[in-house]
This record gives C-alpha cells, sequence and structure tokens, in this order.
C-alpha cells in the first residue's frame, strides 16, 4: 500500500513551518533580550545619592509638626 502523496506533502509543510517559527520564535527573543540589556534602568536613579543622613525639607515640616 503506497502512502498518500499529498498527505506526505502536508506533513513536510507542516514540519516546516513549524521549524521556521520555532526559529523565528527563538531569534524574537535574542532581539528583545538584548533591546532591554541596552535600555536604561527606570528605578533607578541616575545618580548616585549621597550616603548618610539628608535633611530636607519634607523632614523639617515633620520635625516642626512635632514641636
Amino acid at each position: 500500500m503506497k502512502p498518500d502523496e499529498s498527505l506526505l506533502t502536508s506533513r513536510r509543510g507542516f514540519l516546516k513551518v513549524l521549524t521556521a517559527g520555532g526559529a523565528a520564535a527563538g531569534l524574537l527573543t535574542m532581539a528583545s533580550t538584548e533591546v532591554l540589556a541596552d535600555a536604561p534602568k527606570l528605578n533607578q536613579p541616575q545618580s548616585k545619592p549621597k550616603a548618610g543622613y539628608h535633611e530636607t525639607d519634607h523632614i523639617r515640616s515633620y520635625y516642626d509638626s512635632l514641636r
């Protein structure tokens, strides 16, 4: 019994699309990872604040509210 030729070509086509889709997904993942690595960090301040105690306006207003 000989297999149907259209069935074999549709299987091959399916496997080709499946393989190409997997490769494309891998490339997109790599590209997006590189873009994210180059992006500046949004939650981190640009300059590092000085360590130690800093009396600012909101701290002074809190101290004034205690009097």
